[in-house]
């Protein structure tokens, strides 16, 4: 179960990572501006139609790998989704990783590797009674609200990006505990139920929430501020969620000095693509240029 659970995840990030650098290419061919003219203009273009196509799978392979495993194993696994965007996009828009580019990629995939690997998540339920949703609900929304005020009240564009950042970061784990939830609804007890259970529509308003988190993030500042606070976030706040939430089990003891080196490697990956790639924020903003396409992941 668990490799299916990683294959999903693995799907996931690179549907996603896919459907990004896709969504680039095809606004790269069409004039600036917003509105419906760009979306009709967009939609003429195989490109984009490939990159919507691949943010659709993106939301099939998560809600299978969410299926088969533990909350705190599939969403630290769509880190991979920026350096795929990066690996992927790259020859689409002509244009070269430099070295340190791939060392930062092999940062963050050595990192996850050690880290995934010394923790070692476990735990398969998708049920989780009230009790437990109550407060979790409250302090994932309370952080997000938090991280809004933080940023409407300051003036540095550091301070707003990176709160930004993890308010998408929260926004996206919770959307992942939901989705969890609302799989194993469908799963268990069939479509009606799912189409009843208040997780299935709470999973989409903070879907929808995330994205437009992220899409102010990237707006608001550099992406070396903002990418690893929704990296690293959304990843220990997945995880914290399904220890929580679904009584998943990590290893502890001496096992917590490889998990800290592989987040720390992660992190330095993450930092070091965001600065070491000038125009990563380009390849980032398939969302706000014509789709649906996100960073998580």
């Amino acid at each position: 179960m668990l490799l299916f659970a990683v294959v999903f995840a693995v799907l996931g990030a690179a549907s996603n990572a896919a459907g990004t650098a896709f969504q680039r290419k095809a606004a790269a061919t069409v004039p600036e501006g917003g509105g419906l003219r760009l979306l009709l203009a967009l939609a003429r273009r195989p490109a984009w139609v490939a990159g919507i196509a691949g943010v659709i799978g993106a939301a099939l392979f998560q809600a299978l790998a969410l299926a088969f495993g533990p909350l705190a194993l599939v969403q630290p696994l769509f880190v991979l989704e920026l350096p795929l965007a990066l690996i992927i996009a790259m020859p689409l828009l002509h244009r070269s990783l430099p070295a340190v580019g791939w060392w930062a990629v092999a940062s963050v995939v050595a990192g996850l590797g050690l880290l995934l690997g010394a923790a070692a998540p476990s735990g398969s339920s998708s049920d989780a009674p009230m009790s437990r949703w109550t407060p979790a609900l409250a302090v994932c929304l309370g952080a997000v609200g938090a991280a809004l005020l933080v940023a409407r009240n300051r003036s540095s564009a550091l301070v707003r990006a990176a709160c930004l950042g993890l308010g998408s970061a929260v926004a996206n784990a919770l959307t992942a505990a939901m989705l969890k939830s609302a799989t194993g609804t469908f799963s268990d007890h069939g479509p009606a139920a799912f189409l009843t259970t208040w997780q299935t529509y709470g999973f989409a308003v903070t879907g929808i929430g995330a994205v437009l988190l992220l899409e102010n993030a990237l707006q608001a500042g550099s992406l070396a501020a903002s990418q690893p606070a929704l990296t690293i976030g959304d990843a220990t706040v997945s995880l914290l969620l399904g220890i929580f939430l679904f009584q998943e089990t990590i290893r502890t003891g001496w096992y917590l000095v490889p998990e800290a080196a592989g987040a720390v490697l992660i992190g330095a990956g993450v930092l070091g693509l965001s600065r070491a790639v000038p125009h990563i924020r380009d390849l980032t903003q398939g969302a706000a240029d014509g789709g649906t396409a996100r960073v998580d992941s």
